[in-house]
């Protein structure tokens, strides 16, 4: 895979902790509205730009793209920002608790995602994508990188110790979360490039509308240039990535507002027909093949049925859950539109107990994470997770580092 240096817009470093933002897809507006109150500096003002627009304005309105791009070009006017002089390439480390991952910074290109030397395991939504692509256009920039993971090179872990040994910081700071964000330069670009080169594919962790978007921008600005040449910044899309051993999933439950029609007593009559259900004192430690169910006040153990000659995604739990139980059970024939789920990532028991007591789940699943080898084993198989199959965590950081188009 391809990894290019490119000259960054970053924010300046004094306010580099009230620039960078959480992405724009794990926040609604209202989030989005209330983490951005009081700080006039936030990228959520130019990823989420509706925030500043009046109640009820429709996200997805030209008046939305255009304040965007407005804010954009007063952040870069009042000097927010500062321009890289030269081509950089940049570590990243995330540092959560005792989890910390370190990733390279870079400009991937577009090409590669189309012939699949960058693989995905996610469908993506057509709104969704044009949403992207109208931002990207309007703001003439990309401000929240794609999240890639590839399989650990020791050459490459070397180039990343070097700098971040040799090297000052340029930033390091903790977010509102408590994760401790720092950014070096690569003290040698084109080694880094040379070393991307031998990594014969990579994977999207998270990211997928963004990198469609990405693309579709790109591609959209290539047929409008009639003296392209394959060098123009539109041909790459901003991306960080992280070796998938240093990588944490966490997991993805389930929670459905109701029975369907049926009693508790017939739920359950069903359940134990088609599935293994133990009752537990608490919340279960969970092994392969099992997921836990809060229902009716009560912890349970449910051990699916795991096919032995099965592709990777009808081995994976939350598959064989929709198969056995969401789907013929509970009438949840289409978990990626159908209202009566909703999904819970990232969360432990509590939260689930919580949402039971509070009305908004008659039942809750608890799923166990997938695991980054099953998730390239998907993606290398040309196959997608079921929805909500995968909460990385932690998050990345928006306006942190940005490409420019123009």
């Amino acid at each position: 895979m391809r990894l290019f240096p490119f000259r960054a817009l970053r924010p300046v470093p004094d306010l580099v902790s009230r620039v960078a933002a959480p992405p724009y897809d794990v926040v609604d507006t209202e989030q989005a509205r209330r983490l951005a109150a009081g700080n006039p500096f936030s990228f959520l003002h130019v990823s989420r730009a509706e925030i500043d627009l009046p109640a009820g304005t429709d996200p997805y309105s030209e008046a939305v793209y255009e304040h965007a791009a407005t804010v954009f070009r007063e952040f870069v006017r009042r000097k927010f920002f500062v321009r890289e002089l030269m081509p950089c390439i940049y570590v990243y480390l995330q540092h959560k608790g005792s989890h910390r991952q370190f990733g390279l910074v870079g400009c991937c290109h577009m090409d590669d995602y189309v012939d699949g030397t960058i693989r995905r395991h996610e469908l993506t939504r057509v709104e969704k994508e044009a949403d992207r692509a109208r931002h990207t256009k309007a703001v003439a920039a990309q401000g929240g990188p794609v999240f890639l993971m590839y399989r650990g090179k020791r050459e490459i872990d070397a180039l990343v110790e070097s700098a971040v040994a040799r090297e000052k910081p340029l930033y390091d700071f903790t977010d509102e979360d408590g994760v401790r964000h720092a950014v070096w330069r690569a003290p040698d670009p084109a080694a880094v490039e040379a070393a991307f080169r031998e990594v014969p594919r990579a994977y999207i962790a998270d990211g997928h509308h963004r990198a469609a978007a990405y693309v579709k921008t790109g591609a959209e600005m290539k047929a409008a240039n009639p003296a392209h040449r394959g060098d123009e910044p539109y041909n790459r899309f901003l991306a960080v990535a992280f070796p998938a051993a240093q990588l944490r999933i966490l997991p993805y439950h389930r929670c459905v507002r109701d029975l369907g029609g049926l009693s508790g007593g017939e739920f359950l009559e069903r359940l134990g027909k088609a599935v293994r259900v133990e009752r537990t004192g608490g919340p279960p430690d969970l092994s392969d093949g099992e997921c836990g169910m809060f229902f009716g006040g009560s912890w349970h153990r449910i051990v699916l049925p795991v096919p032995q000659e099965a592709d990777p995604v009808s081995r994976l739990e939350s598959s064989i859950l929709q198969d056995r139980v969401l789907g013929p059970i509970l009438g949840i024939r289409d978990p990626r539109s159908d209202p009566r789920i909703g999904f819970a990532g990232g969360v432990g028991p509590s939260e689930l107990e919580r949402l039971a007591a509070g009305g908004e789940a008659a039942v809750a699943f608890a799923m166990r994470p997938v695991s980054v080898e099953q998730v390239m084993a998907v993606a290398d198989a040309g196959l997608v997770m079921p929805p909500k199959s995968t909460w990385f965590d932690p998050k990345l950081r928006s306006g942190l580092l940005i490409h420019t188009l123009s």
